[in-house]
């Protein structure tokens, strides 16, 4: 009877192991910072704290060079724990600020351009909360070549990110309607009650703004997704502030649903 050799089983697990390796070795570095914050059992300085930011900025930058060997949506997924983690600890943000949001997100959608629900971090992190739309926006326009109107499913829904993204916090009017205009395009290839109603909101901010650069509905429009997917009060809390600045209303039903009123005046 004929026997395998094992050598080429041993020649497969080898890149396996050495992407492992790898991953590990720089997981590690945030092994001492951990340790020592447990240890204390307080919380940390504002000089420890940017240390750790320092820390955790060359951690990222190794793991954009790092070989995966096909692990990419391994590493992806691990790296977006890790943000939300440091998202999440508020007291260390309002020390620090969140500067290192693109970061994180700089290494998520490059291993993995597909992970849909990165992009909505993205957006909320990075041009609201580090005041940064130009890096969000640019991190969208590259995973954004990768994809397609169906890969990732409801896809559409980063082009509205973006457009958001240029329309409230670049002040580009111009780029928001193409944005919205390809929301629209791409959300009209799916036939279920959701996408077709985001390919007609989409298709009539972008009418709005192609009337009226400066128009009031399409930034309520816009100011009424932030609120609808908001991830604390105080992000509520500013949007619905802006929306009716712009002459918009906010209006709470009895059942509890949010309803927008647009502007009288454009």
């Amino acid at each position: 009877m004929l026997t395998q050799s094992p050598q080429p089983l041993r020649q497969s697990l080898i890149p396996s192991l050495i992407a492992l390796l790898c991953i590990v070795a720089v997981g590690g570095l945030q092994i001492p910072q951990l340790n020592q914050l447990q240890g204390k059992g307080e919380t940390p300085s504002p000089i420890e704290l940017q240390r750790q930011i320092e820390a955790e900025k060359v951690r990222l930058n190794l793991l954009q060079k790092v070989p995966t060997f096909g692990f990419d949506n391994l590493v992806a997924d691990w790296v977006f724990l890790n943000f939300l983690q440091y998202f999440g600890d508020d007291e260390a943000r309002d020390v620090t600020g969140y500067q290192l949001s693109p970061e994180y997100f700089e290494v998520i959608l490059a291993r993995d351009p597909r992970f849909l629900d990165a992009y909505f971090f993205l957006s909320g992190s990075t041009s609201l909360y580090a005041g940064m739309p130009d890096r969000s926006v640019e991190l969208m326009e590259q995973g954004l070549q990768q994809l397609s109107p169906k890969v990732p499913r409801e896809s559409y829904y980063i082009w509205r990110y973006k457009a958001i993204d240029e329309l409230l916090f670049l002040g580009d009017a111009q780029a928001a309607r193409q944005s919205f205009e390809k929301a629209a395009e791409w959300a009209s290839t799916y036939e279920d009650e959701e996408s077709q109603y985001i390919a007609s909101i989409s298709r009539q901010t972008a009418q709005f703004l192609a009337r009226n650069p400066s128009s009031k509905s399409a930034q309520v429009s816009a100011w009424s997704m932030v609120l609808q997917n908001a991830m604390d009060d105080r992000t509520r809390q500013r949007a619905i502030n802006q929306i009716e600045a712009l002459g918009g209303k906010v209006v709470i039903t009895p059942e509890g649903a949010v309803k927008i009123q647009l502007p009288q005046q454009d």
